[in-house]
């Protein structure tokens, strides 16, 4: 009862904020990101009879406390799905810098629920398999179904989970990352996007974002699609900045950054956008004919960069690939 698994983050195009379910991790609204490869993380996972506790270790630290607590929320579900109450032990490492703002949880948990869904004997779809991830993030639901994918909400799994959207973009998308390190409290964000007075706002065009950007993405519309992008992180960062608690994540290179895209898109016609999670790093959004242009004004900025592809869904590695 052992198997690995690898997934790739996300980066978010319509953004979630704030969930109605906590426990669960129902969003107030739908969401729609796209995978970044060749980024990921990699988890094993075994159920074992004879261990009587959990053990969880990510890029070799024991994980304890809040973090500790949300991946007994995919464990727990898992063992009841199955109906066993196996301990488990559970290894992850991630490829790529954390708790930046580059989506780390979202492929942490959708190669957890993958890798832990296969080692409990369960046959279920990836869009199933969406559900238990959710319950770990609600950005891993996506990280599951892959490369462009769509989170409905709902008030149970089969409403609230991810389906991947086809579309032709997929090919020449390039993402350049540009690396601002900062620490972020993305739960605590989440947790008081109600209370903010921008938040209705948000939720009242949601739905036209939701519509615009599917359309975008099925008539292949690179411009469209990552306008609304570039669109939407301002959105979310008005609402996270309007919260009880102010949160300000961008740093003067973030601005910086979002200021050579512009000059970009504007003097040079480049066909290029920035979007943010929440977190001071920038996703550029670009095409192959201009990746190295863009990477190279974005170095500039006096980041480091990294240049990634549209990832496929969250899969199940062989025996070899094992991290234990």
């Amino acid at each position: 009862m052992k198997a690995t698994a690898k997934a790739h983050p996300i980066q978010g195009l319509v953004k979630y904020h704030g969930m109605r379910d906590e426990e669960l991790r129902l969003p107030y609204h739908d969401s729609i990101s796209v995978c970044t490869a060749p980024s990921h993380s990699k988890t094993t996972a075994e159920f074992d009879p004879a261990r009587e506790e959990d053990t969880y270790v990510i890029d070799g630290e024991a994980v304890e406390g809040r973090g500790a607590e949300r991946i007994d929320a995919v464990v727990d579900h898992v063992r009841e799905l199955a109906g066993i109450d196996h301990g488990v032990r559970f290894e992850s490492t991630n490829n790529f810098p954390t708790n930046i703002g580059f989506g780390s949880s979202s492929s942490g948990f959708a190669a957890a629920a993958m890798a832990l869904v296969e080692a409990a004997g369960l046959d279920m779809t990836r869009p199933e398999i969406s559900t238990v991830a959710r319950r770990g993030s609600s950005s891993a639901a996506r990280a599951v179904t892959g490369a462009f994918s769509h989170l409905r909400t709902g008030m149970n799994d089969e409403d609230c989970r991810s389906e991947r959207i086809e579309t032709d973009l997929e090919d020449d998308l390039r993402i350049v990352a540009g690396m601002v390190p900062s620490y972020k409290e993305t739960e605590a964000a989440h947790a008081e996007a109600a209370d903010s007075h921008m938040f209705e706002a948000r939720m009242a065009h949601m739905h036209g974002q939701i519509s615009d950007m599917r359309d975008a993405l099925y008539d292949a519309d690179f411009d469209r699609a990552f306008e609304l992008a570039e669109h939407d992180s301002l959105s979310l960062a008005a609402t996270t900045m309007t919260g009880p608690a102010g949160w300000v994540y961008w740093q003067p290179r973030t601005i910086e950054i979002f200021n050579a895209v512009r000059e970009l898109r504007s003097e040079h016609d480049v066909p290029v956008y920035f979007s943010v999670d929440t977190g001071a790093s920038v996703y550029i959004n670009t095409t192959e004919q201009y990746v190295d242009r863009v990477e190279e004004t974005v170095a500039d900025c006096g980041v480091d960069t990294r240049v990634w592809e549209v990832g496929g869904p969250a899969r199940v590695l062989d025996e070899d690939a094992a991290l234990f």
